[in-house]
């Protein structure tokens, strides 16, 4: 344990729908149409406040999911979903996530500010830029644009929303005339309690990392070794800083799956027997997407070949999430499992987020370790199944960080940004 952080961590979760493992809508706790549910929206926005959570997070789906490796092939719009959560909610975060390849700027400014005001300064956005050829097609593209030309959308786009923001307050219009956008006017929304929403950014490529020192308050990363997890974490605050920021105006939650119990041993027993009642296909699908190779022609009991773990052939082209590949490569390489054995490791999932299975204690222990290692400012934690699994969050692990110093027993912050400077400060490099 390296010296101990002030302050304390930041906890958000993944509401990735029913939960991160396909096998989730199977419990008799779920109806149905829980996925359409409002009572069922409503009531893991209550829980999550109940237990002084940071912030609830859902993605966009701009295209049907895969099942073959898409837990939740079918999402609501964010915004308008968590209106819902709004309504139910006082002083809990609702991230959003928001396409800039398929979006328009002033539209989705005057959107989220306007849902900015609504959940009274609560809102954030998470900017991400959307791959997928299907995706594409649904907004009239025969292609999905290279990453290269994605992000150069993706920093221009942000500048327009935040000068739109920010014209909201100084009544001033906007004037941009650059590579993809044409604007000329401004909001008609006045600034909301917390100014404007907060900006996350989820993406490890380069370009990801780049935006993110430049104009993210948050990123959601990927991350699968402590190690790992420090260079980022340090690369990122360093972009802030030579961005004229301070590395205390961004904060870094990877995200975490879990599947937890009273005992290690019941933990296990949870994450296998959701695996199996889930489709078989789910890993090898998810890990084939992850790193740009069909993994379905791996040998299951062999070490993953070379050719398979060196540099992208074609990044530009690459559909994949870049940060995800980093991550999964960077663990083959340091445990050398064979294909089986990896997919264990990762409970299943083939993704780029770490795993964890274990006892909310041991879970707390990781998150002690890591936030006073310099690795985050704090976790997005993705449960296997949510309709259970976020109570133990809120019942269990929240009372151990209380008693450890690390977390907060009220809110003490109403906005999502306040709840945010309310944090850790960055430790010392």
């Amino acid at each position: 344990m390296t010296n101990r952080r002030s302050g304390h961590v930041l906890l958000g979760i993944n509401v990735l729908v029913l939960g991160y493992l396909p096998a989730a809508w199977k419990t008799p706790l779920l109806k149905k149409d829980s996925f359409v549910d409002p009572d069922y929206w409503s009531s893991l926005g209550k829980t999550a406040e109940r237990g002084t959570l940071d912030a609830l997070f859902l993605a966009d789906g701009p295209l049907l999911g895969d099942p073959a490796y898409d837990a939740n092939p079918i999402r609501l719009e964010p915004t308008v979903n968590w209106g819902q959560v709004a309504a139910a909610t006082s002083r809990v975060g609702l991230v959003a996530t928001a396409s800039s390849t398929f979006n328009d700027p002033f539209e989705l400014a005057e959107r989220f500010l306007s849902w900015d005001h609504q959940t009274g300064g609560r809102a954030a956005w998470n900017v991400v830029t959307t791959r997928g050829v299907p995706a594409a097609r649904n907004f009239g593209l025969p292609d999905i644009p290279f990453r290269d030309d994605r992000y150069e959308r993706a920093s221009e786009f942000v500048d327009v929303v935040r000068a739109l923001w920010e014209s909201a307050a100084t009544s001033d219009d906007v004037h941009h005339h650059g590579e993809f956008f044409n604007v000329d006017g401004r909001l008609r929304v006045p600034p909301s309690k917390q100014g404007r929403p907060v900006i996350f950014q989820a993406g490890g490529s380069p370009q990801g990392r780049a935006l993110a020192g430049r104009v993210a308050e948050g990123v959601f990363a990927a991350e699968l070794t402590k190690n790992q997890a420090i260079e980022h974490y340090r690369l990122v605050k360093g972009f802030a800083r030579d961005n004229g920021r301070s590395p205390d105006d961004i904060k870094i939650l990877p995200g975490l799956l879990l599947s937890l119990g009273s005992t290690e041993e019941e933990a296990r027993r949870r994450s296998d027997e959701l695996h199996d009642a889930g489709p078989s296909s789910y890993s090898i699908g998810w890990l084939s997407q992850a790193i740009g190779y069909d993994a379905s022609k791996l040998e299951l009991d062999e070490p993953f070949p070379e050719d398979v773990l060196g540099p992208l052939k074609d990044p530009q082209s690459f559909l994949g999430s870049i940060g995800f590949r980093e991550s999964i490569v960077a663990q083959i390489r340091k445990t050398n499992p064979t294909v089986r054995e990896y997919l264990k490791q990762t409970r299943y999932t083939g993704s780029g987020h770490a795993g964890f299975v274990g006892t909310p204690e041991q879970l707390a222990d990781h998150i002690e370790d890591w936030f006073h290692g310099g690795a985050i400012d704090g976790f997005n934690l993705q449960p296997d199944r949510l309709i259970d699994g976020l109570a133990v969050i809120v019942d269990e692990l929240v009372p151990i960080l209380r008693r450890r110093g690390l977390y907060r027993h009220e809110y003490e912050t109403e906005t999502l940004r306040e709840h945010f400077r309310a944090a850790s400060p960055t430790p010392p490099f």
